[in-house]
């Protein structure tokens, strides 16, 4: 079966965050799955098929990191969107049936592709004991992100600080059920972002994520309403860094960028 390595959030080769995308004819036995996304070793290996017309839904996706699968993937989404418009199995809108609900994926004469996805609830908390220490920075607020994300969103003092951090992973897993989103306002909004992140989920083995769509469902309501605009752009500055644009819309987020497919090969196992 054909196997596609594709880029998203970026508009070129080896940068942005990659997936493994595998359309199928039906989901074999999860262990088989989990075989292949250790074997990819990306954040998240996308397995897709066709369901039958006249449903709410017109492909069923599930992602798996190299460890477990989980309830909601932006990247590998817009990666899988990308296959079935680039290769014309799917032209037009797309709906996913997913753990985390019907997602679409609509592309656009630009070649962008905007998901649209259920915005994260945001409750503030208390910065966890030990948290400052695993990061290396102070957090100025904490969030938890709901149990479909399962993270905790933290604001840093600036662009600086996020940009710097180098944290102690192992102690890092005890602050939330997935990982830590840290954030920061732009130092200079007129580059093209508004604000910046980093996210690092060592409990579901990715030490760092690339970009994150996923984690873009909550970064948009909390800078939303601190920058006063529903239409944002986030810059996740990871080494292989990528951009997301956002726009709120109560509880759905949208979420913009693109994808290249960097590799098209076969799947002999």
């Amino acid at each position: 079966m054909r196997i596609r390595i594709v880029d998203a959030f970026t508009d070129r080769p080896f940068a942005g965050n990659p997936a493994g995308v595998l359309l199928l004819d039906a989901f074999p036995a999860d262990a088989w799955l989990q075989r292949v996304a250790l074997e990819v070793n990306h954040a998240e290996t996308a397995f897709a098929h066709r369901l039958p017309e006249g449903g709410d839904a017109d492909w069923a996706l599930r992602w798996f990191t190299p460890e477990t699968e989980v309830a909601l993937c932006g990247h590998a989404t817009l990666a899988t969107a990308h296959v079935l418009h680039t290769t014309g199995a799917h032209e037009g809108p797309v709906r996913f049936a997913t753990r985390g609900g019907v997602l679409s994926a609509t592309p656009a004469e630009d070649g962008s592709i905007t998901l649209d996805f259920p915005t994260a609830p945001l409750t503030s908390v208390e910065i966890p004991d030990g948290l400052a220490e695993a990061l290396g920075a102070e957090p100025l607020t904490a969030f938890d992100t709901g149990p479909d994300i399962g993270d905790l969103v933290v604001e840093l003092a600036d662009e600086k600080t996020v940009v710097g951090l180098a944290p102690d992973l192992r102690a890092l897993g005890a602050a939330s059920e997935r990982g830590i989103i840290a954030t920061a306002r732009a130092q200079d909004p007129s580059g093209g972002y508004d604000f910046v992140s980093r996210c690092f989920f060592p409990n579901i083995g990715i030490d760092e994520d690339p970009v994150t769509g996923s984690a873009h469902t909550a970064l948009a309501p909390y800078w939303s309403e601190r920058l006063g605009g529903t239409v944002l752009t986030g810059l996740q500055a990871s080494p292989r860094s990528g951009l997301v644009r956002t726009e709120l819309r109560g509880e759905r987020t949208l979420l913009a960028g693109r994808a290249v497919t960097v590799v098209d090969g076969e799947l002999l196992a």
